[in-house]
């Protein structure tokens, strides 16, 4: 089977596209063959050898966590699910032909393959979050770098559970991001008064890593109420690094029920073959997503 594996740690180049042995589900794992997998940020910072305590590398490594498929092979004690079934969920190195998932779900009606890719890791961090920084129904909370799609999912479920958004993003996505129920101002010189202009900001979120931890904890008044995924300097602002998976199958069935119920949508901006996983990881570091990017085998 085709597999995208690094040998050392590195920029893109280090990439490969092999032929490697196919994996094979073990005890409570269904196999799935591969139609797409998501390409999140986690994927970049673990292929240049960011110390990511939850994603502990061994070299040579595949690259991927999210991915949707079809079952083909379903470990022992594994119940509910049969071989055809259509997935999506967590698991290792899904940018392949065929890979291992630890946990999954049933795709929802009327996703695509492509689409569904995009959501398991993605909801997981955004239900995370709301609930780690503590942000209430009726309260205000600031996303810096909302358009991807960690920010869509928070921006979509804070709006179902009655929290107010104020979310940053470039010039070309503040429309974007009002149609995903969001106050919506931009980056750069001068946002930080731009958001104080909006109103008051009970917690904050920093979802990109621009080294704005400074403002955001200027904004909220205290840094227990920020909390970021994509700066590893933030304990040096008291603000805490959530990089630690919660429950991705409550994730997984509270997604399902989102996406049924037309709560819940996010759009993939750009697919992409095997071959371009170094592309792929390229245009996720730069930024500037509406959505998510995903890779189609």
């Amino acid at each position: 089977m085709k597999k995208v594996m690094f040998a050392e740690f590195g920029g893109p180049d280090v990439l490969q596209l092999i032929d490697a042995e196919e994996p094979h589900a073990g005890p409570g794992q269904i196999r799935i063959a591969v139609r797409a997998a998501g390409v999140n940020p986690v994927d970049w910072r673990v292929r240049e050898g960011q110390v990511l305590g939850a994603h502990p590398t061994v070299l040579p490594s595949g690259v991927g966590l999210d991915a949707s498929g079809t079952v083909d092979e379903v470990g022992e004690g594994v119940e509910g699910v049969e071989i055809g079934d259509s997935v999506f969920g967590e698991g290792s190195s899904t940018y392949a032909e065929f890979a291992v998932l630890s946990v999954w779900g049933r795709m929802p009606e009327g996703l695509t393959f492509e689409e569904a890719a995009g959501y398991p890791s993605v909801v997981e961090t955004a239900l995370r979050l709301i609930r780690e920084v503590g942000v209430r129904p009726g309260q205000t909370l600031l996303v810096s770098g909302a358009s991807g799609g960690v920010g869509s999912a928070v921006l979509q479920i804070a709006r179902e559970r009655g929290i107010t958004v104020i979310g940053t993003a470039g010039a070309a996505n503040q429309e974007y991001l009002r149609g995903l129920g969001a106050i919506a101002t931009t980056y750069g010189d001068g946002w930080a008064e731009r958001v104080r202009q909006l109103g008051k900001v009970d917690a904050a979120l920093d979802l990109a890593g621009s080294g704005v931890l400074r403002e955001l904890v200027d904004l909220t008044g205290d840094p227990h109420k920020v909390l970021s995924i994509a700066d590893l300097g933030a304990p040096e602002f008291g603000v805490r690094f959530s990089g630690v998976a919660g429950s991705v199958p409550d994730a997984l069935g509270e997604a399902a029920q989102l996406i049924s119920q037309g709560k819940l949508h996010i759009p993939v901006e750009k697919s992409y073959t095997l071959a371009e996983a170094a592309a792929a990881h390229i245009d996720s570091h730069a930024g500037h997503t509406r959505g998510r990017r995903v890779i189609v085998v």
